[in-house]
């Protein structure tokens, strides 16, 4: 979406990275190390609204501008914004797997400033730093979605204005469905494991599902939780390890144990097999589209893609899915007033929500911006959000400061399930255990 950014970063390695916070002794990097050394501001985790100080001048800082599929659309879109708006905008890009400890490292240190896109996941950790700002003012007029200003939230402060939403859900391969004999999507679990298995009868090499197996991205257990009917989280207590989790590892290992799933797979993983025509279904934010279309040998692999809603335990149950998506947030400091008004401008008006969806693929957050001609057309999009961005939810995890290793407590102790090191139900002890500790 742009070319690459004239500013130009000195990559650091993790042992530079803690060195350069005075973090020792082979301590990792978390939020709450980050938010116990910030700065009082007398608000938790802001200090209120943008202020303008008749700065025009401002810094974006994105991930978007790293990747070869987003960075030349992105600069275009920031290269029109600032010709309407007589704006200087200085740039700067990470890979998206070292982004938010970059951004973290510089938010401390005093050396990054204005807008940022980030991850929706990662509000709750920025905002414990204690210096994003309050974008409530902004979000009131935009026309924003419900559910797309709640996963831009923490604790009820507006802390990004959403820029694309929807979930990580099932997408499966119509063409292979229709060759292993699913001509309906499986509503159920138990349906869902049975075109898991008829699409294994097919043979060739064929993954019938590329579920999630590697740490990394283990995280996608937890939907499958909520669809076993765990709550996960209750009342601020992490239940993890309850009976209906222990159903949900359990089923899973089966599935692992029986090759209906891969072993060690992660999303990058999966999306090559699936772009390869060798997967019945594989689980993907709307982005995923992009990513497997572009080295699929197979040019009408697009028009296969099926959204499923996630299949439930019992008929009538309501799909859950993670919720997924990007916001963009504003760091304080000279020129945030500008870019408070880049990023309501960037996320909510037609002009460039249009030209960010036609370019990029990514669904709009606005009312308006979701009933557009466009959207509309497309059917993946279309699907995509019926299926699995209206029955999305928050990360129960995101709400820690420390989520990430919260997370990577739980994805460890399912995979040690998954490879016979601990039976599910001791797993799942032995991640709450990790896991309330951590949330403390």
């Amino acid at each position: 979406m742009s070319t690459r950014p004239n500013l130009r970063t000195t990559h650091l390695s993790r042992r530079n990275l803690l060195q350069l916070l005075g973090v020792t002794g082979g301590a990792v990097l978390t939020a709450g190390a980050l938010s116990g050394c910030a700065p009082s501001t007398g608000t938790t985790g802001g200090s209120g609204a943008a202020s303008d100080d008749g700065t025009k001048d401002f810094a974006f800082t994105g991930w978007s501008l790293n990747e070869a599929s987003t960075k030349d659309s992105l600069q275009a879109l920031l290269d029109s914004y600032a010709g309407t708006s007589g704006a200087k905008i200085r740039t700067a890009s990470y890979p998206y797997n070292d982004y938010l400890n970059q951004v973290l490292l510089q938010v401390r240190g005093g050396t990054l400033t204005g807008a940022v896109q980030v991850d929706v996941a990662w509000l709750a950790t920025l905002a414990a730093t204690g210096k994003l700002v309050d974008l409530g003012a902004q979000a009131a007029g935009g026309g924003y979605t419900e559910a797309a200003l709640g996963i831009a939230k923490v604790k009820g402060t507006q802390y990004g204005l959403p820029w694309t939403t929807a979930g990580i859900g099932l997408i499966g391969n119509s063409e292979l469905l229709g060759k292993a004999g699913v001509t309906a999507p499986p509503r159920t679990i138990d349906e869902f494991e049975q075109a898991l298995r008829a699409l294994k009868g097919l043979g060739g090499g064929v993954v019938p599902w590329a579920a999630m197996t590697k740490v990394d991205q283990l995280k996608d257990f937890i939907a499958w939780m909520w669809a076993f009917g765990s709550p996960v989280v209750q009342d601020g207590k992490i239940v993890v390890g309850d009976d209906a989790s222990v159903a949900a590892l359990t089923w899973y290992k089966k599935l692992h144990d029986d090759k209906l799933i891969a072993a060690d797979v992660n999303r990058f993983d999966a999306r090559a097999l699936f772009a390869q025509g060798k997967v019945g279904y594989y689980e993907d934010a709307v982005a995923g589209r992009g990513a497997v279309t572009k080295t699929a040998p197979d040019k009408q692999l697009a028009a296969k893609l099926q959204p499923v809603a996630r299949p439930v335990h019992t008929a009538g149950d309501k799909p859950r899915n993670l919720a997924w998506g990007h916001a963009i947030a504003v760091v304080q400091g000279s020129g945030d007033g500008a870019a408070a008004k880049f990023a309501a401008t960037i996320t909510s008006d037609p002009k460039y929500t249009g030209e960010w969806f036609t370019k990029a693929g990514l669904p709009p957050t606005t009312t308006s911006g979701l009933a557009a001609g466009e959207v509309q057309a497309d059917k993946f999009i279309k699907d995509f959000t019926t299926a699995i961005g209206a029955y999305a939810e928050p990360d129960p995890f995101w709400a820690y400061p420390q989520f990430a290793q919260i997370e990577q407590a739980l994805a460890t102790q399912v995979q040690a399930a998954l490879v016979g090191k601990a039976s599910p139900k001791d797993a799942l002890t032995t991640a709450r255990e990790q896991m309330q500790a951590l949330a403390k």
